[in-house]
């Protein structure tokens, strides 16, 4: 299963200077076409009213939503896919959602890359590649190396600093897409940063 886009938009409404749907709104009409719902902070009645809102608007863009670590809301509002915590939970995230939908896990090493890939999982985001404000403590930054290596193993999301400076490098080291949240979060606007990254 190919990935939807060059470039995965994940959310964060805490670094937003206006509202997340907006904010998602500008995104998308800047080009980008994968969205990942996170904000796993609001409370799920809260989580589920936007994770309706922002399905409606990706799909008016012909855009692909994925919702992090909720199976049952993904499947609720007809989400392209879901991204999961660790490989473990791949197996009954398909049996629930079938094998239409995009399962990604979040691997922070070689090593959980390669349980991905057992699980059955459609691709890893890898993080921290760059050393990154959003999410400190998460151990050193992993390097194109490892980026590398694991795109050998199956397809890779690089998260983690990326940037217009830096997502060109990993997408040569053979990431199939970049995620990019601080970045596009905090930014002013990002008419020019969307395309700048994509």
């Amino acid at each position: 299963m190919s990935l939807p886009a060059r470039l995965l938009i994940v959310t964060d409404r805490h670094g937003c200077p206006e509202p997340l749907t907006d904010r998602v709104a500008a995104c998308l009409a800047a080009g980008a076409r994968w969205i990942w719902l996170r904000d796993r902070d609001l409370p799920a009645p809260e989580r589920a009213a936007l994770a309706e809102t922002l399905a409606g608007s990706v799909a008016r863009m012909g855009g692909a939503l994925t919702i992090g670590r909720d199976v049952e809301l993904a499947a609720r509002v007809g989400a392209a896919g879901v991204q999961l915590g660790e490989a473990s939970v791949v197996a009954p995230a398909r049996a629930r959602l079938g094998r239409g939908v995009l399962l990604g896990v979040s691997a922070h090493s070689l090593d959980e890359v390669r349980a991905a890939r057992e699980a059955g999982a459609d691709y890893v985001t890898l993080s921290p590649v760059f050393l990154t404000t959003s999410k400190p403590g998460y151990g050193p930054a992993l390097g194109l190396g490892v980026v590398r290596e694991a795109a050998a193993v199956m397809p890779v999301v690089a998260l983690g600093g990326i940037d217009p400076g830096t997502a060109p490098s990993c997408r040569e080291a053979g990431a199939a897409s970049v995620a990019v949240m601080g970045a596009v979060m905090r930014a002013p606007e990002v008419g020019a940063l969307v395309p700048a990254l994509a």
